[in-house]
């Protein structure tokens, strides 16, 4: 493991737990002021393999590389929020829409209309997939979608989704298995969505930058 990727993971866990705590005290008026927990350790940990192994995966270059963790920490607080809340607030929402947005022209390894089309075809997929299935897909999922469209472009988004999808089933279905909830219990899918973002950057070859002959062995049989 590379040094970038060790300060990155041991950073984002430090993030990670800090987002869960935040979660669950600010703003006042949602604060449960639950004490830290199995979600606070699973969060920090998850927060730190994910950055560490985007940093590793990573041939960008460091400005690049560096806006990539900078989304990934906003998706971390929204993934706390959500969890904890059930909601995306614009708070964090906005600032990653701007950012997204602004690194459209200057992504190196996704084009400005890939990019565009990536984020139309995400709202609109899933906006379409909320009509049709009421309750399924929450304001604040579109307004996240959105961005993770931007970032990883077309046809890229198509993975993020089915994989948020498949993921989303999964834990549902676990979820109804062992009775921890029912058929009408609102399960956030925001999560889902970052986690589907993050599989499909480190799946692909060149998301992250084209890989390097160390990495090829992990990356290629997983494109």
């Amino acid at each position: 493991m590379t040094t970038t990727a060790l300060v990155a993971g041991i950073a984002f866990a430090v993030i990670g737990a800090g987002a869960e705590r935040l979660a669950s005290v600010w703003p006042p008026d949602e604060a449960s002021r639950r004490p830290p927990g199995l979600r606070t350790f699973l969060l920090a940990l998850a927060a730190g393999l994910v950055a560490a192994a985007i940093a590793w995966r990573s041939t960008l270059p460091v400005w690049a590389l560096a806006v990539h963790l900078l989304i990934l920490g906003i998706l971390v607080l929204l993934t706390a929020t959500d969890l904890e809340q059930r909601r995306l607030p614009h708070l964090l929402l906005d600032p990653l829409i701007v950012v997204a947005v602004l690194f459209v022209p200057f992504n190196p390894t996704v084009g400005w209309m890939d990019a565009l089309v990536g984020a139309a075809v995400a709202v609109g997929f899933m906006g379409l997939l909320g009509l049709l299935v009421r309750g399924g897909v929450a304001l604040g999922d579109l307004y996240l979608v959105g961005p993770i469209g931007l970032v990883v472009g077309w046809p890229a988004i198509f993975v993020a989704i089915f994989v948020a999808g498949l993921l989303s089933a999964l834990v549902s279905a676990l979820l109804l298995l062992t009775r921890r909830a029912g058929l009408k219990t609102y399960i956030p899918f925001g999560p889902f969505l970052v986690a589907g973002m993050v599989v499909t950057l480190l799946r692909d070859s060149t998301l992250l930058g084209p890989a390097v002959a160390a990495l090829s062995a992990v990356v290629l049989p997983l494109s």
